[in-house]
C-alpha cells in the first residue's frame, strides 16, 4: 500500500495514546494511532487495570458473602463458574474496547494496526495490513511498558505466569506463589485467594507495597495474612524447575523449608517500559539509564518532533497520569500553553481494603523539608464504617504546620479509589484544613472522615477526642 501522511501519530493506543489522540482531532488536527492490537484499549484495557478490576469486584463479592455471618446471614458454600466468569470479564473487556473504536471513528482518527518503528524523525515504517510507511508532522509516543521477569530465571513453562498470563483465568490452582509484594501481585493473589487457591506472597524487600506509607499498608497487611497462606519478607527466589506436581521454586530468606512446590508461579516484579525495538537510535530523543524516554514538562523530547507521554516516558506508571500527559503533548503540538503541572496524582491499590494515596505522605514531606503535622482519623470512629462492618479503615491527612495547607491524604478502606478524589482536589486547589471542616459531607458516609481530619487538625473534632 501507499505511503501515507499525518499531522499527528500516536504510537501505541492505551489510555493515554487515544486519549492523545481523541483531543489531537478535538483540536482540528489530522490525527492517526497506531497499535500492535486490533483495538484501541492498550494494556489497561485489555490485560491489565479493566480486566483486573473486573476480577477484584468478584473477589470482593465472594469476601463480603464469607463475611456476612457478622450480620447474622449465611451464605452456603459458592459456586465457582469459572467459563462464566472468564466470559464476564471479557465481555467487559470487549464493550469497552468496541466503545473506544466508535469514538475514533465519529471524531475521524485513523486507526491502523501496525507494529510502529522510527526510521527518522518524520517517518515510520508499518508492519501491518495497513500502509507500509507513515510521514508526520509530529508523533506522540505511548507504548507503555512491559511486565519484568525475574534476573537468572529463564525457565520457560505455562506454569510460570506474568499478570498477562494470571488475567487469562486458565483454571484455579491449588496452589500458587506470587514473586512480588506490589499491587499487581497483591491484587492479583486476592482474586486467586477468593476463588480458591492456597496463595503465598514472597518479597525481597523487608514490607509489602514498598515506597508505600506504612500507616495505609498496615490495615491491608493484617488482612491478607488471613487471606493468603503465607505472606514471607526479605525472601528472594533463587531457582525454579519445572517437575511432575508442578513448579520447584528454591528461595533465599525468611521462609522455611527453602524449597517448595506450586502448582503455578506469577512473576509481578514491576514493569519496564518499552522503550527499545522502535527505532529511536535513528530520531533525536534521549533514553534515561532506566529505559524511561526523557521528557519536559510539556512531554516533548530531545527531538522536536516526537513527544512522549505515559509509562515509557517515566514513573508514576498509572493510567490516570497518561491521558493527562497526552493531552499535554496534544495541546503543546496544537500551539497552545500547555504544561504538565499537577500538585498530585492520585494513586490506588484495588485491594480488599483498598488504599489510595496523593500528594505527599510522611517521606516525601520529610525529604522536602516541610515543616507538617500529621492527622489521623481511625474508622472505628465512622459510624458508616461500623454499620459495613469494616473498621480497620484509617484516613490521614498532612497539612502544613503554620498554614494549614492540605500537602497529602492517604486513604486505606472500602471505596479508597472514590474517596481520594476529594484529597487530590484539595491538593490541586492549594486548599487549607478549614476549606475542608467547613465543606459539609453527608452523614453518615465514609467521606465524612476526610472532613473529620480537617477539623482535628483545628482541634474540633466531633466524633474522636484529641487533647
Amino acid at each position: 500500500m501507499a505511503d501515507q501522511e499525518t499531522d499527528v501519530v500516536v504510537v501505541g493506543a492505551g489510555p493515554g495514546g487515544y486519549a492523545a489522540a481523541f483531543h489531537s482531532a478535538d483540536l482540528g488536527m489530522q490525527t492517526t494511532m497506531v497499535d500492535t492490537r486490533e483495538r484501541p484499549g492498550g494494556v489497561c484495557l485489555f490485560v491489565g487495570c479493566i480486566p483486573s478490576k473486573t476480577l477484584l469486584s468478584a473477589a470482593d463479592l465472594l469476601q463480603d458473602a464469607e463475611e456476612a455471618d457478622q450480620f447474622g446471614i449465611k451464605f452456603g458454600k459458592p459456586e465457582i463458574q469459572l467459563d462464566k466468569l472468564r466470559q464476564f470479564k471479557e465481555k467487559v473487556v470487549d464493550k469497552l474496547t468496541s466503545g473506544l473504536s466508535d469514538i475514533a471513528r465519529l471524531r475521524k482518527v485513523q486507526f491502523i494496526q501496525a507494529r510502529a518503528t522510527f526510521e527518522s524523525s518524520n517517518t515510520l515504517l508499518l508492519e501491518g495490513n495497513g500502509p507500509s510507511r507513515l510521514r508526520f508532522k509530529h508523533a506522540v509516543l505511548a507504548t507503555g511498558s512491559v511486565p519484568m521477569t525475574l534476573p537468572g530465571i529463564d525457565l520457560k513453562s505455562p506454569r510460570l505466569m506474568d499478570s498477562t498470563g494470571a488475567l487469562a483465568l486458565e483454571d484455579v490452582p491449588a496452589s500458587l506463589l506470587v514473586v512480588g509484594g506490589g499491587y499487581i501481585g497483591l491484587e492479583l493473589g486476592s482474586v486467586y485467594a477468593a476463588l480458591g487457591s492456597k496463595v503465598t506472597v514472597v518479597e525481597l524487600l523487608d514490607g509489602l507495597l514498598p515506597g508505600v506509607d506504612r500507616d495505609l499498608v498496615r490495615p491491608l497487611d493484617k488482612r491478607v495474612r488471613k487471606l493468603f497462606a503465607g505472606v514471607h519478607l526479605k525472601t528472594k527466589v533463587v531457582g525454579i524447575r519445572e517437575v511432575k506436581e508442578g513448579l520447584e521454586v528454591e528461595f533465599d530468606g525468611d521462609i522455611n523449608p527453602k524449597r517448595q512446590t506450586f502448582s503455578r508461579v506469577l512473576v509481578s516484579v514491576g514493569r519496564r517500559p518499552s522503550s527499545t525495538g522502535i527505532g529511536l537510535e535513528n530520531t533525536k530523543a534521549k533514553i534515561n539509564a532506566k529505559g524511561f524516554v526523557e521528557i519536559d514538562r510539556q512531554c516533548r523530547t530531545a527531538d522536536p518532533a516526537i513527544s512522549a507521554i505515559g509509562d515509557v516516558a517515566g514513573q508514576p506508571m498509572l493510567a490516570h497520569k497518561a491521558m493527562r500527559e497526552g493531552k499535554v503533548a496534544v495541546e503543546v503540538i496544537a500551539g497552545r500553553k500547555s504544561v504538565f503541572d499537577n500538585r498530585a496524582i492520585p494513586a490506588v491499590v484495588f485491594t480488599n481494603p483498598e488504599i489510595a494515596w496523593a500528594g505527599m505522605m510522611d517521606a516525601e514531606a520529610k525529604a522536602a523539608g516541610r515543616k507538617f503535622k500529621v492527622v489521623r482519623f481511625p474508622w472505628a470512629a465512622s459510624g458508616r464504617a461500623v454499620s459495613l462492618g469494616r473498621t480497620e479503615g484509617l484516613t490521614k491527612m498532612l497539612f502544613d504546620e503554620e498554614t494549614g495547607q492540605v500537602l497529602g491524604v492517604g486513604i486505606t478502606g472500602p471505596h479508597a479509589g472514590e474517596l481520594i478524589a476529594e484529597g487530590t482536589l484539595a491538593i490541586e486547589m492549594g486548599a487549607v484544613a478549614e476549606d475542608l471542616a467547613v465543606t459539609i459531607h453527608t452523614h453518615p458516609t465514609l467521606s465524612e472522615t476526610v472532613g473529620e481530619v480537617a477539623e482535628a487538625f483545628l482541634g474540633q473534632a466531633t466524633h474522636i477526642y484529641r487533647k
